[in-house]
């Protein structure tokens, strides 16, 4: 058989995405950087491009010169859509719908670090990992060359530490628990620039999953001052100075990235793991204590409907921008996509090919991004907190089913801030919906991580 069409047949099986390199072509020249960041908890109406009431002109200026993704899904909690990234597959396939200090992977598991590793690429994950808060768990065993930051969740921005309990020591560099001083933003922003700046012609996978805007908050002074003063109550203005120098820190690794020459050939992905936490208190008791101005410290997902730990629109649909000078033309993406849509489309891009068949929830993003083909109809499913709810879109149509008997039904296209359930006067649609959630339910729990 010829071998270019048994390569051929291959791309088109299902959960097997790859790329055919043009003859001449070398793996120098098609291969291409990756940065993916990733914020924790930042809202809908958080950013200057969606009418929030802090300046973000780095991330206005990314998404000027990229692809706004519109309709870009994650979970509604932070350890589920991590999970998701970097396995291709819904976070119900391991188990996860909750913040996971636990080993989440099987040991065996593909993930993405592991197959770009294969194919030559230098890996790195510098911020949140919560896949597994121990260092004998952490992103060093599942693909990663270099790691840093937090192996928990969000941390006390000065003291580092996750909340009180057995993990609460979680500060780590590749691996070992360490000791620093300084804005766990700062720290975070000045691992991943340096890195950047030491790259070769290697390509990389650089992984930035920043602890912000995570509560606990606490920023230093020469950010809260440059808070419009509109903003009041220092709670807000603490979550308001944290959202600049989020936004401040992108800019750097933005920067970093153009000085080390590599910009013109990197895809750069921003996105958030879920939705804001409106009324999240910024001094929560979990938290060791450190001089945190209580009251509310949470975002907004306005005019979206919901919030984090929700299957919503506000708790699962973040502002997303992916950029590429000269392969992504500018504009916005409205068709639908899912964070575990990144591994198949990143690892076809660089020119990965599975061995097996890995099972992907995702598809390729590429061809339907660049506007080679058009969005791919198709139904994203989505498991809420303790599998106690979950949600199906299919088309306009979103179905949310909560416990075993309520259902909720709204049409997107002309509610699309969800206030008008019809669920009882579309039994039918209802009936069909459930049909569509219960197919992907099938597979949950089928890469459980050993005991």
């Amino acid at each position: 058989m010829n071998s270019r069409f048994t390569r051929l047949t291959l791309c088109a099986l299902p959960g097997v995405l790859c790329r055919l390199a043009p003859a001449g072509e070398t793996p120098a020249t098609r291969k291409p950087n990756i940065v993916f960041i990733l914020a924790d908890d930042l809202g809908w109406a958080d950013v200057t491009f969606h009418h929030g009431n802090v300046p973000t002109p780095n991330l206005d200026k990314l998404a000027a010169e990229g692809v706004e993704l519109t309709q870009h899904y994650v979970f509604p909690v932070c350890s589920p859509t991590r999970s998701a990234l970097l396995s291709g597959r819904y976070a119900s396939r391991f188990g996860i719908t909750n913040p996971q200090s636990p080993r989440a992977y099987r040991w065996d598991t593909v993930t993405l670090a592991r197959s770009l590793k294969s194919v030559g690429y230098d890996t790195a994950l510098f911020g949140i990992w919560h896949l597994g808060s121990k260092p004998e768990w952490g992103p060093q065993k599942f693909g990663f060359d270099r790691s840093y930051g937090s192996l928990g969740g969000g941390v006390g921005p000065w003291n580092h530490r996750y909340k009180t309990g057995e993990f609460t020591n979680t500060w780590h560099r590749d691996g070992q628990l360490v000791e620093e001083e300084g804005h766990v933003t700062d720290l975070i922003t000045r691992e991943a620039t340096q890195w950047l700046e030491s790259r070769t012609d290697k390509p990389f996978l650089l992984c930035v999953p920043f602890t912000a805007v995570h509560i606990p908050i606490r920023e230093p002074e020469e950010m809260v001052r440059r808070v419009p003063k509109e903003i009041t109550g220092s709670s807000q203005r603490q979550f308001a100075a944290c959202v600049i120098h989020l936004d401040d820190s992108i800019g750097k690794i933005l920067a970093a990235l153009e000085k080390s020459g590599k910009a013109a050939n990197t895809l750069v992905v921003f996105s958030s793991d879920n939705g804001a936490p409106p009324t999240a208190e910024n001094n929560a008791p979990p938290y060791p204590a450190d001089d945190y101005d209580p009251g509310p410290t949470g975002g907004s997902n306005v005019p979206l409907r919901g919030k984090k730990g929700e299957v919503d629109e506000g708790g699962i649909r973040p502002p997303t921008i992916a950029r590429w000078p000269g392969k992504l033309k500018p504009g916005k993406f409205t068709g639908f996509a899912h964070i575990s849509d990144w591994m198949p489309t990143l690892c076809a891009l660089a020119g990965y090919m599975p061995e097996k068949d890995l099972k992907w929830d995702g598809l390729n993003l590429w061809p339907h991004l660049t506007g080679a083909e058009p969005p791919k109809s198709r139904a994203i499913s989505i498991a809420g907190s303790g599998f106690r709810s979950r949600r199906v879109r299919e088309g306009d149509w979103k179905l949310i089913l909560t416990g075993a008997e309520k259902a909720e039904l709204f049409d997107l296209a002309a509610d699309p801030n969800e206030t008008t359930d019809r669920a009882m006067k579309m039994p039918g649609k209802v009936a069909a919906l459930r049909t569509r959630l219960e197919q992907p339910s099938k597979a949950d729990r089928d890469a459980l991580a050993e005991d």
